[in-house]
């Protein structure tokens, strides 16, 4: 196993940066075995069909999910055709393979110096992997996770904006989302350009992305391998449940407080919607 994967450059900017603000960080990934082409397509092929989605490049900025249209290609054909094909795929869960498994928690050992004093432990550690044609848009979304994304071939850029603008976001989004009401691509509007933090990142660079901080990539014009590896943490589950009981208070007629920033730590909502979910089950959203 490679060692030192991330460099400690990037270790001592991650240290600025964790929890709340995206970061370039740079890495020694470049030519791992277990990235290149082939590999990753024995790895899509290994896994259950769930764990691979494939969509056409060629969307706007803002899409609702239902509007993407299905792509013809399966998966090897995705893979093998990527530099032609006007596609973006994804392969998730890749700590399911051993190896994968493996590199991915040799990833995150490295950053729990940094990030479990600050935000707890590192729960739900999960990895991804995407394959790009040339120029290809993933919407704008936002993701529930700490995330760093690791450039392995090709460049990419990655527009991100603050996770707590609620111009952007209405806090009822992120109590639906939390409550499976909800898929994580966002409604679009070009006025929200301006407000937004574009990182163009290369063969061995990183960003660091902070959790539900909305963010849309633009890829580059040459085929694009990342990996993007993420994890929950003690912090971040409680803002969930903290969002999810803000939606219990709503449905009594009460306008809630958004969760408090970091480094609050919300555990009164978080507490109580823990709860109300052992007496009456997730509460389902209006």
């Amino acid at each position: 196993m490679t060692a030192n994967m991330f460099t400690p450059q990037a270790l001592v900017a991650m240290g600025q940066a964790y929890p709340n603000e995206a970061v370039r960080l740079t890495h020694t990934m470049l030519d791992h075995p277990l990235l290149g082409l082939d590999a990753l397509e024995a790895l899509a092929s290994s896994l259950p069909a769930a764990c691979v989605e494939y969509n056409p490049g060629a969307l706007p900025i803002g899409i609702a999910p239902e509007d993407i249209p299905v792509s013809p290609l399966g998966i090897a054909e995705t893979v093998r055709t990527i530099d032609r094909n006007g596609s973006w795929m994804v392969i998730k869960r890749i700590e399911q393979h051993p190896a994968y498994g493996r590199l991915l928690h040799a990833l995150l050992d490295e950053l729990k110096d940094i990030v479990q004093p600050r935000t707890g432990a590192m729960e739900r550690c999960e990895g991804f992997v995407f394959v790009t044609s040339p120029g290809s848009v993933t919407p704008f979304h936002f993701d529930p996770e700490h995330n760093i994304l690791l450039q392995i071939r090709g460049s990419k850029t990655m527009t991100v904006f603050p996770a707590d603008d609620e111009e952007l976001i209405d806090p009822t989004v992120h109590e639906a989302f939390h409550l499976g009401g909800h898929h994580r691509n966002l409604p679009w509007q070009d006025e929200f350009g301006a407000r937004g933090q574009p990182v163009e990142i290369h063969p061995g660079e990183a960003i660091y992305v902070p959790v539900k901080a909305p963010h849309w990539v633009q890829n580059g014009p040459e085929v694009s391998i990342s990996l993007s590896v993420t994890w929950r943490s003690e912090w971040s589950v409680a803002e969930a449940d903290a969002r999810a009981f803000n939606h219990v208070l709503r449905q009594i007629g009460i306008a809630p407080r958004r969760p408090a920033a970091y480094p609050a730590r919300n555990l009164a909502k978080s507490l109580a919607y823990r709860a109300v979910r052992r007496v009456k089950g997730p509460v389902a959203p209006t």
